[in-house]
């Protein structure tokens, strides 16, 4: 089968709309935001208005009726300007409102989605553990049914967007009980926000992604109504392995975007930066760690929309996705990496934007799924077991 990659012209328009917010409305005003460690309200509004947070559903439940290609689309052009506003959309729509879309009753999506879909709230995906961390199946976070109520107790940490203003549920993993050979049953729950018993914590001191938000949540005797369970009671676990399966095509596009910037940062500096009276673009050295910049940037987007499409077209796509959260993220650190040694001291300076790329590179090798996981998931798809 031949690979066509090009976007359709509806695809593309969406592209350059997102461009021109990313470089005329993020990029004059993140930097002060990311600085002050401040959630950006009025970004995240007009993000809203432009639906980008509706992107991927249904126009019934108030989205855009597009599809998974064109939420890496929009993550890939935010990223390219900055990652902070990125992570709030994909966290937004991947982890916060799809598990409701895959697997919530037709009540659950009509009091849930429309809002989320317009931006007015956001969701947040409650999954991992302070001892659990890559062992999603330990989940020690309890829930035990109490007539027609859960009672859930314990504790999820490094929460996307689980703490604003605008925060209106988080949906949480928790162990509902257990097989007759002792094996947790996981299930996944909806606690809106400010239900008494729900608390969240003050704001994670971070090294990158400082205008997004993240929290450590704690749940003390919640009590939500039992209609709150988010699909079938003790199908938790394989839920939330397809709703990571997707949010890696979401992570690899984001990469993408950032490895793009740092090509876009390194190129402009390059052509204007002059030392021995010519600019650094003319020396070989330089241009020879762009190309290779580039070459990796153009192959990491290749990956996460092959796998896009696999998802779009209900084709298999768990090793498609892994491979490009994977390959993506890597070259992600990389091009950060070679983008502060084009600027030099420069790019050690938090006014250029390639020091703030650089400090959120990391995560990308880390968040929803390690490179370890994503080698192993890789290694299993090919048979491969131990």
């Amino acid at each position: 089968m031949s690979l066509d990659h090009r976007l359709s012209a509806e695809h593309e328009e969406l592209r350059r709309t997102v461009e021109e917010f990313a470089h005329d409305v993020v990029a004059p005003k993140i930097g002060d935001f990311y600085e002050r460690h401040e959630f950006p309200y009025e970004i995240v509004r007009e993000m809203g208005r432009m639906g980008l947070f509706g992107l991927p559903f249904p126009e019934e439940y108030g989205g855009m009726g597009g599809d998974y290609l064109a939420l890496g689309i929009a993550l890939e052009e935010l990223a390219r300007v900055d990652s902070s506003v990125a992570i709030t959309l994909e966290a937004g729509v991947s982890l916060g409102a799809m598990p409701v879309f895959r697997f919530g009753t037709e009540e659950q999506k009509r009091e849930w989605l429309p809002r989320m879909c317009s931006g007015e709230l956001l969701g947040a995906f409650g999954l991992t553990e302070p001892e659990c961390g890559s062992d999603a199946g330990g989940t020690r976070t309890t829930a035990v049914r109490d007539g027609d109520e859960w009672v859930i107790n314990g504790t999820k940490c490094f929460i996307t967007n689980s703490g604003t203003d605008i925060t209106g549920l988080v949906t949480v993993t928790a162990v509902t009980g257990r097989t007759d050979d002792g094996r947790p049953l996981i299930s996944s729950i909806i606690v809106p926000s400010g239900t008494p018993g729900f608390t969240v914590a003050a704001p994670y001191s971070k090294v990158g992604w400082n205008a997004s938000d993240t929290r450590e949540l704690s749940f003390a005797d919640v009590r939500v109504p039992v209609a709150n369970l988010l699909g079938e009671e003790g199908r938790g676990y394989a839920q939330f392995l397809r709703i990571l399966d997707e949010g890696r095509i979401a992570i690899a596009a984001l990469a993408t975007g950032l490895a793009q910037g740092c090509v876009d940062e390194s190129v402009a500096y390059a052509k204007e930066r002059r030392a021995f009276g010519r600019p650094i673009g003319d020396n070989q050295a330089i241009q020879f760690k762009l190309a290779d910049m580039e070459m990796k940037a153009y192959t990491s987007r290749l990956a996460w929309r092959d796998a896009a499409s696999r998802l779009v077209r209900g084709e298999p796509f768990k090793k498609e996705a892994a491979l490009a959260k994977l390959h993506s993220s890597t070259i992600a650190v990389d091009n950060a990496r070679e983008a502060t040694q084009i600027h030099g001291g420069y790019g050690f300076m938090n006014e250029f934007p390639v020091a703030r790329m650089w400090r959120d590179s990391k995560i990308l090798e880390i968040g929803e799924g390690t490179s370890e996981v994503q080698r192993m998931l890789i290694a299993r798809e090919l048979g491969l077991t131990g």
